[in-house]
């Protein structure tokens, strides 16, 4: 199965929850009158995609209408499509260069061990070198789980002690980095709330270890948000990014949720590239954000027709 069907099953819960009002909002209505407008962004905040991203795709669709002078609410398919098609464009994600350390971070369950096993198998693939640590010492299920993603991708997996300081394991993990001339460092983090200073702030000091032992790398913090936790999502890439300055969002569990729309309301609010969305369970089930399938997957692709 090609990366867009993926992509497509896994949105089929938030499409089908969409595709019948979008038929009465362009069949029923007569003309793109005020109604249509404030039932457009009833449909897309049903979805998730956020009062403020709403907002704006209306006024974007309401403008280039009177541009355009297309009055019938028919014709309003394409200037949606187009007008999403734009908001969601982003280059697609490609692998850092090394040497890298990625710092992988989240709220509980939102599926970031599991994550870092995919993106060890994804790199190990691409031909590089991965070294993963695991720096979730407070569950000892974690670390377990991140050696059988180390046994399945090849890559070496360094750990500590149940209870140890995340922050040696981490300083750890760079001395061997190092030592083996590791294209990628990976380093799996324990899952806290946001709103809890004391995780937060140990957060904060891994990425000053980093900062410190391993200068020459380049450094990537990505936040793993829970497709189910729709617009706390928001708050989550907020705090964390006051915190320890998110550079990029991973998306997972898509495929078990009727909120997909929070991708939109992500790409207009936070300025940050969405690389990753998970949609399912296998290693290629991570697959590379791309705007044009997302915008397929979320409206159908007899959107248009």
């Amino acid at each position: 199965m090609g990366f867009k069907d993926r992509i497509r099953n896994g949105f089929k819960k938030t499409r089908d929850r969409m595709s019948q009002q979008w038929d009465i909002l362009f069949n029923g209505a007569e003309t793109m009158d005020d109604d249509f407008y404030d039932e457009l962004e009833t449909i897309l905040v049903t979805a998730d995609v956020g009062v403020q991203a709403a907002m704006a795709l209306a006024d974007t669709v309401r403008g280039k209408a009177k541009e355009k002078q297309i009055k019938l609410a028919a014709d309003g398919r394409r200037l949606v499509y187009d007008t999403l098609r734009d908001m969601m464009a982003q280059p697609s994600p490609e692998a850092p260069e090394s040497p890298a350390v990625l710092l992988i971070a989240g709220v509980n369950g939102s599926g970031k061990t599991t994550t870092t096993g995919k993106l060890a198998a994804k790199y190990h693939e691409q031909g590089k070198s991965v070294l993963l640590a695991a720096a979730d010492t407070f569950r000892a299920a974690a670390q377990e789980q991140l050696r059988v993603w180390g046994e399945r991708s090849g890559a070496r997996v360094i750990s500590g002690a149940e209870g140890a300081d995340p922050a040696s394991v981490v300083y750890d993990a760079i001395q061997a980095a190092k030592a083996g001339h590791t294209d990628l460092l990976i380093c799996d983090t324990a899952g806290r709330l946001h709103n809890k200073k004391n995780l937060m702030d140990e957060l904060s000091k891994i990425h000053r270890v980093i900062d410190r032992e391993y200068p020459e790398a380049q450094k990537h913090v990505w936040l793993v948000l829970d497709g189910t936790s729709g617009q706390n999502a928001l708050i989550q890439v907020r705090e964390f990014g006051r915190a320890i300055g998110v550079t990029g969002i991973i998306m997972t569990k898509l495929d078990g949720t009727a909120k997909g729309g929070i991708l939109t309301a992500l790409r207009q609010e936070c300025d940050l590239p969405i690389l990753y969305i998970g949609v399912g369970e296998q290693a290629d089930d991570l697959v590379p954000y791309d705007g044009d399938a997302y915008v397929d997957a979320l409206l159908g692709e007899s959107f248009l027709k």
